[in-house]
């Protein structure tokens, strides 16, 4: 009878706390791998064709490291929270640079039983491992031509032409419109248009033949421009936001605004149509400059909103980081690196060839992920009176050719998706 029911003690105690613990270690390996995977989304590296030889996966990839094992040590497996002796990472992560991915192990040997003892098993081992990948469709070329279509929230209602603003050869592109890879020649990633090198992103429309802002028909829009941008229709491709809208001074009063400041929830694919704002809109100037400085946290104060972090260089280059300025809302952050930013907005790229000037309608084919720095307003060639927005490019996404299945969504509103393959 005393072995029967200890029997059955270890087997409704034991068990269950076993299986507890390789339940914890799972989403421990899981939150660890996402991380670390998002790290490298986030660095810049897989839009760079050179990452492997210039060192930038490497640089990215210790980072992703160190912040894998950070999230790790904060979850309980067992009762007590894991150290990086538990965690085993890779020396390099797996994949190409288009996908690299990352695998988490997470362990723990000295797992207490209880009933059990009565058999002389006093400790456990409760093991679990994840496999995490940053996807940028640009690259699918590397992948055996298997193109999965990405689709991004939250992307901002500019919809900037299929021309490299770096490259001094005329006809430029930034991404190749029959494969969707990044101009090899293309120096864009971390290209600063606050720099002597740059210019800040304008709007398109307006003078010289045209009140400011004036995007209408007829006359025909005008021919696309490199960092030239159009804005985005809200009626059609990009509905304003209705909900979680920040607080602003001077307050959001217009769709505009708040597509801007706010996250537009409808996605935007891969080689979807897209329409441009063809009316009479004489006030965007005025209110692209104010939603951005709210969308940035950047008032009149020096420091407010965040910035690309420049300790290592003069110049922005990656892999990225941030320092949080004065003004982000997350209570003790400024001053520090961050790996995320309200700042970091993803705008559309569309194929000039498919640029109707009379109905404003173009197609998709990638993105670019900018981090809106916060003198945009105050910067030479901005201003109020401008619509121009002065940005730093983190990470590049070209569609590919004919990409199949559901799209990927992921990684908030970056263009590179980052999604758990196992287990």
């Amino acid at each position: 009878m005393l072995f029967v029911v200890g029997a059955m003690a270890a087997l409704s105690i034991d068990v269950v706390t076993l299986y507890t613990a390789r339940s914890e270690a799972q989403l421990a390996a899981d939150s660890a791998a996402l991380t670390a995977a998002r790290v490298l989304a986030n660095s810049g590296a897989t839009s760079d064709p050179n990452a492997a030889s210039d060192g930038l996966m490497t640089n990215a990839w210790i980072l992703a490291q160190a912040v894998a094992i950070q999230v790790a040590e904060q979850n309980e497996v067992g009762g007590r929270n894991l150290t990086a002796a538990d965690v085993t990472l890779p020396p390099a992560p797996g994949g190409t640079n288009t996908n690299p991915t990352v695998t988490v192990r997470v362990q723990r040997a000295d797992l207490p039983t209880f009933f059990a003892r009565i058999w002389g098993t006093k400790i456990l081992t409760v093991a679990a491992s994840a496999t995490a990948e940053a996807y940028n469709p640009s690259g699918a070329n590397a992948l055996s031509g298997k193109t999965i279509p990405v689709a991004t929230a939250c992307v901002k209602p500019w919809l900037l032409p299929n021309i490299d603003p770096s490259s001094t050869t005329p006809g430029s592109t930034i991404f190749d419109p029959d494969t969707g890879a990044i101009n090899p020649g293309s120096n864009l990633l971390g290209w600063s248009f606050s720099s002597a090198t740059g210019k800040p992103m304008s709007l398109a429309c307006g003078p010289p033949t045209r009140a400011s802002g004036d995007c209408s028909t007829p006359p025909a829009l005008p021919t696309p421009a490199a960092w030239n941008y159009f804005p985005g229709d809200d009626a059609t491709t990009f509905p304003h936001p209705t909900r979680s809208l920040p607080s602003c001074t001077p307050a959001l009063t217009t769709n505009y605004q708040e597509s801007i400041a706010g996250c537009i929830e409808r996605p935007i694919a891969c080689h979807g149509p897209a329409n441009i704002d063809i009316s009479n809109y004489s006030s965007r100037n005025t209110e692209t400059a104010d939603a951005v400085n709210c969308l940035t946290h950047a008032t009149t104060t020096p420091g407010d909103g965040d910035q690309v972090d420049l300790t290592a260089a003069a110049a922005p280059s990656p892999p990225f980081q941030f320092l949080a300025g004065t003004g982000n809302p997350v209570a003790g952050v400024a001053g520090k690196d961050v790996l995320v930013s309200s700042s970091l907005v993803t705008v559309p790229v569309f194929d000039v060839g498919t640029f109707n000037s009379s109905t404003g309608s173009v197609q998709i084919v990638g993105f670019v992920q900018l981090f809106l720095n916060p003198d945009s307003i105050a910067a030479p060639d901005s201003g109020p009176n401008s619509g121009n927005v002065n940005a730093t490019v983190i990470n590049m996404a070209g569609c590919g050719t004919g990409p199949t299945g559901q799209p990927i969504l992921g990684n908030g509103a970056s263009p590179v998706a980052v999604r758990l393959i196992s287990p």
